[in-house]
């Protein structure tokens, strides 16, 4: 059997760096790209040097083991201790993931298989492993991202408790970066039609009316008061509830930013949770004229 080194080398060097850039990315390290085929470069000479070692198998593992530890760790950049352990964990989870998908396609296309050496992957087509490793690496990014975006919106989502008279409802509310809304100096809250009705009843009474702008165009909306609004413990009084669009069924409730952030507000928290919000770039943005 003939095995060319280079062509092994660079199989192993392409599939190494796309595995190491997921794994940065999973773990929400930078990725800079010297560092990243350096240790690509490295997995792919551990990959050539490996068979040629006379290990006994539970060394063989150790070796394995130890060698993609290497290669992840030399990928991250100046990270937390945090990003390291994740990429690590994210480098060998997905390397065991495209193995057994490789593994699969292998049989299923029927390369040669040899008794402890395994499938002779020289033999297998060019397009196959790459079309494999790319479809892989698509589908681990969309995921990767989707994820992420629904853990920031959770971080962002919070249990409150608005009390108008003697009604009192439970919502979850989503703090909002982008409602820039006040009324009288204080800030509004965003609310549909049917959270007005469920808190104030039928005929709520009108504080007054605000303009609120969107890239659409803009309406004039009523302003209504309710008396307390606890948001995770912490109670406001006599805060401003607005008519407006909540398209979302995993909150009630538009939170101005002040709300959640206190008196002294940066909005620093918001933004950085606004910024991966599903349909945060394609909303409205709020604005007000009395």
């Amino acid at each position: 059997m003939t095995v060319y080194a280079e062509y092994a080398f660079l199989e192993n060097f392409l599939l190494d760096a796309e595995l190491l850039y997921l794994a940065l990315k999973c773990a929400r390290g930078r990725v800079r790209v010297w560092q990243l085929l350096l240790a690509a470069a490295v997995g792919a000479g551990e990959a050539l040097v490996f068979p040629l070692l006379p290990l006994p198998v539970w060394a063989a593992y150790f070796v394995k083991f130890l060698g993609g530890a290497l290669i992840a760790v030399l990928a991250v950049s100046k990270g937390t201790k945090k990003t390291y352990l994740v990429a690590t964990a994210a480098f060998f989870l997905m390397t065991f993931a495209l193995g057994g998908l490789l593994t699969a396609a292998y049989s299923f296309f029927d390369v040669p298989y040899l008794e402890g050496i395994g499938y002779l992957v020289e033999r297998a087509p060019v397009g196959l492993v790459l079309g494999l490793a790319g479809g892989f690496g698509i589908l681990v990014a969309v995921c990767a991202k989707r994820f992420y975006r629904y853990r920031c919106e959770r971080r962002a989502i919070f249990l409150c408790r608005l009390t108008a008279g003697k009604k009192t409802v439970k919502w979850k509310g989503f703090a909002d970066s982008g409602n820039l809304l006040t009324f009288r100096g204080e800030p509004v809250c965003v609310a549909s039609a049917a959270a007005i009705f469920a808190l104030f009843g039928a005929h709520p009474r009108e504080e007054g009316r605000i303009r609120v702008g969107t890239v659409n165009g803009g309406r004039d909306s009523p302003v209504f008061r309710c008396d307390e609004l606890e948001i995770d413990g912490k109670t406001a009084h006599g805060v401003y509830i607005t008519l407006g669009e909540v398209a979302s069924k995993e909150y009630s409730i538009i939170l101005h930013s002040a709300l959640t952030e206190g008196d002294h507000e940066t909005t620093e928290h918001s933004a950085n949770l606004a910024e991966t919000h599903p349909g945060q770039r394609k909303r409205r943005s709020l604005s007000l004229r009395k």
